[in-house]
C-alpha cells in the first residue's frame, strides 16, 4: 500500500494547506490605482507581504521588497515580474536580525526614493522561536516583529514625511495578531502589558523554549510581547504625530487564522506540534483572504491613524475593531516602555 500521508496523519506540517480566497479577488477589484505611489514592504517573500506587494504591483505602484537576501527573495521578485510583467518593484537586502542590514537598507530607499514614500508596510514576523540571541544581542521575535521596523520606520519617517506633505497623507502599517492579547486570555504568566526586559539583550533568560497546547510557555510569550507591541507601538505613533500635526498616519493589522508560511516555519522550530498545527489550519482561511485587513490599512480612503483592522471571525472580511475593550493593547504605561526600550536598543527617536 502507498505510505501514509504525514500532514493528514497529522504527524507534520510542512505546506500552508492550500484554501481558495473567498473575499481577495472582489476585493482587488475593488481596489483604485495605486500609480504614483511608492510602497515598501518587509517579509514579502511568502504569505501576507507577497500578496500585498503583489497587489500593489497589479495596480500600478512602484514596489520595494524588503527581505533578507536570498534565494526565496529573488524568486519572489521574479514570481511579481512574471505576474505582472510591468510591474515597477525591486528587491532591496534587509535582514531584520541585523540592525546594520536595516539601517544600510534604509540608505538606500533614501537615496533611490528622496521624493518621498507613501505606505511603509511593516509585514515580516516570525512566531514562537527559540530563546536565542540575534547577532546583535536581542531576543530573536523582538528583534525581527519590532525593534528593526521600530529603526526601519525611525530611518524612513522623513520620506514618509516628504510624501505626506506632498500627496496629502502617508502610512506607516504594523502588522500584529491575535496573539496580541494572550496573557490577557490565558493568564499564564500574569502579564498585563510589555515588559522592558523583552526589549533588552536577555536573550536566553527569557522562559526558555517551553511551548503548550494552548500557546502557552516562554516560546509564546515572547511572540505574546512582540504582537503587543506592534499595537502599541502604532498607538504611540498616533498619539506622537497628531501632537505635532503630521499628516502621516499609523494603523495596524492583524491576519486572523491565515494558511502561510508562518505555521510551516513556528511548526518545523519547535514552536508547535505538527498534529496541532494541522488541527487548527485545517479551519484557516486563504492567505489572501488574510491579507485584506493590511490592504485595509495601507489603502482604505477613510481610514484613521490609530486604527486597527482584522478578520471578522478570524477568517472572515476585515473589519475595524474598537481596541478600547483590550485594556492590555491601549495601556498608556506600555507605549512610554515600548518608546524608551526601542530607543535604547536602535537610537532614540525624538518624533
Amino acid at each position: 500500500p502507498p505510505a501514509a500521508d504525514p500532514i493528514k496523519m497529522g504527524g507534520d506540517y510542512s505546506k500552508p494547506v492550500d484554501k481558495a480566497p473567498a473575499y481577495y479577488d472582489k476585493y482587488l477589484e475593488g481596489m483604485p490605482s495605486l500609480t504614483n505611489k511608492v510602497v515598501a514592504v518587509t517579509g514579502c517573500t511568502t504569505g501576507t507581504g507577497y500578496i500585498a506587494a503583489l497587489t500593489c504591483a497589479k495596480k500600478g505602484a512602484t514596489v520595494v521588497m524588503l527581505n533578507r537576501k536570498s534565494d526565496r527573495a529573488e524568486a519572489a521578485l521574479n514570481k511579481i515580474k512574471e505576474a505582472v510583467p510591468d510591474a515597477v518593484v525591486e528587491h532591496i537586502d534587509c535582514d531584520l536580525m541585523d540592525f546594520a542590514s536595516v539601517a544600510n537598507a534604509a540608505k538606500e530607499l533614501t537615496a533611490k526614493y528622496s521624493a518621498g514614500i507613501d505606505v511603509l508596510c511593516n509585514n515580516a514576523g516570525v512566531m514562537a522561536s527559540a530563546d536565542q540571541p540575534t547577532g546583535d544581542g536581542y531576543d530573536i521575535q523582538m528583534q525581527t516583529n519590532h525593534l528593526s521596523h521600530f529603526l526601519l520606520t525611525k530611518e524612513l519617517f522623513p520620506l514618509l514625511e516628504k510624501a505626506a506633505e506632498k500627496n496629502g497623507e502617508a502610512r506607516i502599517v504594523n502588522h500584529s495578531s491575535g496573539a496580541r492579547k494572550l496573557a490577557a486570555l490565558i493568564s499564564f504568566s500574569g502579564t498585563t502589558g510589555l515588559e522592558a526586559k523583552y526589549f533588552g539583550k536577555n536573550s536566553g533568560n527569557l522562559g526558555g523554549d517551553a511551548n503548550s497546547l494552548i500557546f502557552g510557555g516562554g516560546r509564546w510569550e515572547r511572540y505574546h510581547q512582540t504582537k503587543l507591541a506592534n499595537v502599541v507601538f502604532t498607538l504611540a505613533m498616533r498619539d506622537k504625530l497628531e501632537a505635532k500635526g503630521s499628516k502621516v498616519k499609523a494603523l495596524c493589522a492583524a491576519p486572523g487564522l491565515a494558511a502561510t508560511n508562518l505555521q510551516v516555519t513556528s511548526t518545523r522550530d519547535g514552536g508547535m506540534e505538527g498534529w496541532f498545527t494541522n488541527l487548527l489550519m485545517g479551519s484557516a482561511a486563504a492567505a489572501e483572504d488574510g491579507t485584506l485587513p493590511l490592504l485595509e490599512c495601507m489603502f482604505k480612503t477613510d481610514a484613521v491613524s490609530g486604527q486597527f483592522y482584522e478578520p471578522t471571525g478570524m477568517t472572515g472580511p476585515p473589519h475595524l475593531v474598537d481596541l478600547t475593550p483590550e485594556k492590555i493593547c491601549v495601556d498608556e504605561t506600555s507605549r512610554t516602555v515600548l518608546w524608551e526600550e526601542s530607543g535604547k536598543a536602535v537610537g532614540e527617536w525624538n518624533l
